[in-house]
């Protein structure tokens, strides 16, 4: 998620379409919570791990 959200990103500012932008910084923030959550231990998603 959060390797897709940064790929919205430079798609976003190269081609100057704001929405792919707003998406890719979305996508960036919750996959970085998800990230932090599964790696302090936390399932989510019933999974302990999140990739």
């Amino acid at each position: 998620m959060i390797a897709l959200g940064i790929i919205l990103l430079v798609i976003g500012l190269v081609a100057g379409i704001s929405i792919l932008w707003t998406i890719g910084v979305i996508l960036v923030v919750i996959g970085a919570a998800l990230w932090v959550l599964g790696s302090v231990g936390h399932a989510v998603g019933g999974r302990r791990h999140y990739w």
